[in-house]
């Protein structure tokens, strides 16, 4: 089992909390984002992920052939499905799906916007200053975090969605990581704060946050 990404990144985040939370090792390979023009973009890496992305995911087939797999959502629905210990989701067809809406308004809706590509396209090709760059960033953190404030005042507990760790929550948490790496103010979002709280108080987020990654620099 290996899991190609870069401490940074958050969808590599997100998946490194899921291995944790399952007690799975698999070895992870760092990826470097930004030294040399991005690791991602090599030729070797291309091959493995045309996507030129990470993280990349691979284990064993059923006949011990590798199997990989891209983009971080769909890591973590297969080993929730793979590996079904410390599930991930709920076990209603409801639950699940108002799981998944919190955890893709994150991943499909705020990530995308700020994610490292992005903000390097607006400094390096759009030649925006680093000010319009950071108020870019706060934007839409602020409009995604004030949404899902609101959605969390009806389904939070302990964590995203009542007092078991989902899916949400590990979303939810790399996105906060970034939001406090750009000095946004949470204030405003006591509800997120608190979830940021209950998760660190977890060996399996503690230990997959980026400073504890062999390649954090």
């Amino acid at each position: 089992m290996k899991l190609y990404g870069y401490w940074r990144s958050s969808a590599a985040y997100r998946v490194r909390i899921a291995l944790n939370l399952k007690g799975l090792d698999a070895e992870l390979i760092s990826v470097h984002l930004v030294k040399g023009g991005g690791e991602q973009h090599s030729e070797s890496y291309a091959a493995l992920n045309p996507q030129e992305l990470v993280p990349t995911f691979i284990d064993s087939d059923q006949d011990g052939n590798a199997f990989v797999l891209t983009q971080s959502m769909a890591i973590v629905e297969y080993l929730d499905e793979q590996y079904p210990q410390a599930p991930l989701l709920p076990s209603t067809t409801q639950a699940k799906a108002s799981v998944r809406a919190l955890a893709l308004s994150i991943a499909c809706e705020i990530h995308p916007l700020n994610n490292l590509r992005v903000l390097q396209y607006l400094s390096d090709t759009l030649k925006v200053s680093d000010e319009a760059k950071n108020q870019w960033y706060h934007h839409w953190i602020a409009q995604g975090f004030s949404a899902l404030e609101q959605q969390l005042a009806h389904c939070a507990g302990r964590y995203c969605f009542g007092d078991s760790v989902t899916v949400a929550d590990l979303c939810l948490i790399p996105q906060i990581y970034n939001a406090k790496r750009f000095n946004v103010d949470l204030a405003p979002y006591p509800t997120i704060c608190r979830i940021w709280d209950s998760c660190h108080q977890l060996d399996a987020f503690i230990n997959a946050a980026p400073e504890q990654q062999a390649d954090a620099s």
